[in-house]
């Protein structure tokens, strides 16, 4: 089955969502990638620490945390986290304040690390994910997973979504989707299934000029049972 063009993508979603208007609405704005640099490399650290700790989890409780994740590792200060000792992280990893989970506490500096080493290249690390193309997001995907730990399947991703890198999900209407046209047959984290997922996304952004996050909605919204209109 041959991938839809943009055309009926968001045919689709219109006549789902009732009209073009509800369509836009659900879509949002694009992410500013300007705004992206000004982001501290502290923030980084804290988002792919949430969404490690959020993986399997319930993510109510580690928002509901959350202020004492950040008093317990130093607002994520870099410098000062890659610092600890091992003695000082397994203490910081029984602490009752933070969700005791000593293998993913350790991801803390190991994340630490990752953002260092770009950091020593001359660059923040804010500046180092603004600059890498979104028509390559897999690509980035893929050095998060390769540099950094428990950064993999949809873990980094999330986190580029939430601080506000143009990248589209994985979800499983996005998934559904490909598969059902055919797009992908193998598993959804495959190298190649990475490639045909980024190519169909390219194509569509070609077309359309709207962002990958807008592109991913757009899917979402065509696909599976979310019929809800917007009044």
């Amino acid at each position: 089955m041959a991938q839809e063009s943009f055309e009926q993508l968001l045919a689709r979603a219109v006549n789902r969502k009732g009209n073009l208007a509800n369509v836009t609405l659900l879509l949002g704005d694009a992410p500013n990638a300007s705004q992206l640099s000004q982001i501290g490399d502290d923030r980084f650290l804290a988002h792919f620490t949430k969404k490690v700790f959020q993986s399997g989890f319930v993510w109510r409780v580690v928002e509901n945390k959350w202020p004492d994740f950040e008093e317990v590792f130093f607002q994520f200060n870099i410098e000062k986290v890659l610092m600890m000792p091992e003695e000082m992280l397994e203490r910081k990893a029984s602490d009752p304040r933070i969700i005791r989970n000593f293998n993913k506490v350790k991801t803390i500096k190991e994340n630490a690390q990752m953002i260092f080493n770009e950091q020593q290249n001359g660059h923040s690390f804010a500046q180092f994910i603004q600059h890498w193309p979104s028509n390559d997001i897999i690509g980035l995907w893929a050095y998060l997973k390769k540099h950094g730990a428990r950064l993999g399947g949809n873990t980094g991703p999330y986190a580029l979504r939430a601080l506000g890198k143009d990248t589209f999900l994985l979800s499983r209407d996005v998934e559904a989707y490909m598969r059902a046209f055919e797009i992908i047959d193998g598993g959804i984290n495959t190298k190649s299934s990475h490639r045909a997922i980024q190519q169909c996304f390219n194509q569509w952004h070609e077309q359309s000029g709207l962002s990958y996050q807008q592109l991913s909605r757009l899917v979402a919204l065509a696909t599976g049972d979310n019929h809800l209109q917007v009044e």
